[in-house]
């Protein structure tokens, strides 16, 4: 399976979107009776009114999260390749955005994080830029409001300024422009909520929007292994990735290097963020699922051995099968 999407066969859009589906087989055969889909955060709802959300049946909701999984993966893996960050362009990326897309459940049905991640690739997209612009203040402007739109969304995507500053410490020499662009496009989304509060004489609500950023991050978890076990395989790959990264990474144009690094941060942020969010749901790590599926790709882009390989993928997709079943 994996070296028939290390091509760019137009048939594999076709097994692409068949695949989607199969990997929500468990799902679409066991509904749950009810779905709650909260497409904004409380305090965006009193700027914007959006009417979607629980009129969706539960059906539909599954069927159009597939949906947007696989257009995301397509988006996703055009940039990939616009990018060169694998040997050879092919649909190997959007064949592994698909499956780390379907590992839980909370990943199968719409969530806000699901909507994020149209953000979030937009991001990488224009994170992946900067080393081959000769100005990056409109693409750090760019990237600001992207991230200001995630955060009406779903509060933790907040964190992701964070990923403004380290990406241009790896791509860029300092120019105090840069760094306060991502910033002053983030606030001139963020300006008109401000003002929709004062507006209704209601600033000091404004002010406790943002008082989750001093949560303190916690130290006990309470974990069910057994849920998460399906992480196993995953975590098996992302090491041979690891090393594979690491045995051709001097070899690699520097542009490549720093592409990857900057994904490791997307990833970082993306896991610890979670802890802005008071009322934690699974569904926050499908945000890990782009620079994830990044790494994945790489490995079985560079790996040689294919009855290791295609047999590692195939545990992958029937484990995460097993588990949904369960």
């Amino acid at each position: 399976m994996i070296n028939q999407f290390k091509t760019l066969n137009p048939i594999n859009l076709l097994l692409l979107f068949a695949y989607t589906f199969f990997m929500r087989i468990a799902i679409l055969a066991n509904p749950p009776e009810r779905l709650n889909f909260e497409f904004l955060e409380p305090y965006t709802k009193l700027l914007i009114q959006i009417p979607i959300g629980n009129d969706f049946s539960t059906i539909s909701n599954i069927l159009l999260a597939g949906i947007l999984i696989f257009i995301q993966a397509l988006i996703f893996n055009r940039i990939v390749n616009n990018h060169a960050l694998l040997l050879k362009p092919g649909f190997l990326p959007a064949l592994l955005y698909i499956t780390t897309a379907s590992l839980f459940e909370p990943f199968l049905v719409l969530s806000p994080t699901l909507i994020c991640n149209f953000l979030l690739i937009m991001i990488m997209d224009k994170l992946l830029k900067i080393g081959k612009s000769p100005n990056a203040i409109m693409i750090m402007f760019d990237v600001g409001i992207f991230i200001a739109l995630g955060t009406l969304i779903y509060f933790p995507f907040v964190v992701m300024l964070l990923l403004i500053w380290l990406s241009l410490l790896l791509y860029r020499s300092f120019n105090w422009r840069e760094w306060v662009s991502g910033l002053i496009g983030f606030l001139s989304i963020i300006f008109f909520l401000a003002i929709f509060y004062y507006w209704n004489d209601n600033l000091g609500m404004f002010y406790k929007i943002w008082l989750p950023l001093k949560n303190k991050f916690p130290s006990n978890f309470k974990i069910q292994y057994n849920d998460y076990l399906v992480l196993v395989p995953v975590a098996v790959m992302m090491v041979l990735a690891m090393i594979q990264l690491r045995e051709n990474f001097f070899r690699s144009f520097i542009s490549t290097r720093k592409a990857f690094q900057m994904l490791f941060f997307m990833f970082l942020i993306a896991i610890l963020s979670f802890y802005t969010k008071p009322a934690f749901k699974l569904y926050h790590f499908l945000l890990c699922v782009p620079p994830g599926a990044v790494l994945l790709a790489y490995y079985f882009s560079n790996a040689t051995k294919r009855w290791f390989y295609e047999s590692l993928f195939l545990i992958l997709v029937v484990a995460i099968q097993v588990f949904l079943f369960v």
